[in-house]
């Protein structure tokens, strides 16, 4: 048994009744989560991370859906990453965006953010319509090793980025931005902003959470090579 596996060992997990998948309408989903009394520190957050959790509001969670396999967790190979012609023209197209990180996050700025994005591309999904509760559950509850990255235009927010920093790593918790700013591919262009952060602290992964293979909003996270599958247990290099 490998540390990682012992850690699983010595808390308790919890399975939630099936419930309707947010991805896949005709099938339903069962996740399985960490005991909620458990803190989350970075050590517990890195190990889960490593096993294919993923961390949403104050909880660490992972679908054990009992006919489907088609979330899959991924993380990107920082030191290996290169930045390829339509990468650089994206981060040359918001270089007028400043960066502000913070361990906090202003409500007041960012929810009205958070909610055009939910209400606009996110329509399908069952954080639809946005809610002041769900944003401050899913977005401002957070670790000590939560980092919230703020690009701004002049004194216009842009874009968040919700970051934990493991261990060795930083996982990409979640970005929104705004809905009318297409041209600038600012989801895109905060993924290579965290692939620069995790280069600066020599973390090797930054972990995307889940992949489906036929979700078309998840493809762009496979368009970051190279990259890394769970699969079975073992993190296999995608081809």
């Amino acid at each position: 048994m490998n540390s990682n596996s012992r850690v699983i060992s010595t808390i308790r997990l919890f399975r939630t009744s099936a419930h309707p998948c947010s991805y896949k309408k005709e099938e339903s989903a069962i996740t399985v989560f960490v005991d909620p009394e458990v803190r989350i520190d970075k050590a517990l957050n890195s190990k889960l991370s490593e096993l294919g959790y993923r961390r949403s509001g104050a909880h660490l969670y992972r679908p054990d859906c009992d006919n489907c396999s088609a979330c899959i967790s991924c993380r990107i190979l920082v030191n290996q990453f290169k930045f390829k012609r339509s990468y650089r023209r994206t981060w040359d197209n918001n270089l007028d965006l400043v960066a502000k990180v913070s361990s906090t996050l202003n409500e007041s700025e960012a929810y009205p953010l958070y909610k055009s994005y939910i209400n606009t591309r996110h329509q399908d999904g069952d954080m639809f319509p946005a809610t002041p509760e769900q944003f401050r559950a899913f977005i401002k509850v957070h670790t000590q090793e939560t980092r919230f990255v703020q690009f701004y235009r002049n004194e216009k927010l842009m874009a968040v980025a919700v970051m934990d920093e493991l261990e060795r790593g930083m996982s990409a918790v979640y970005t929104f931005f705004d809905p009318d700013e297409s041209k600038r591919s600012l989801g895109k262009f905060v993924i290579l902003w965290q692939i620069r952060a995790a280069m600066a602290r020599n973390m090797p992964y930054l972990y995307l959470g889940y992949w489906i293979k036929d979700c078309a909003k998840m493809q762009y996270k496979s368009s970051f090579r190279p990259i890394e599958m769970l699969v079975d247990g073992n993190w296999v290099l995608l081809k």
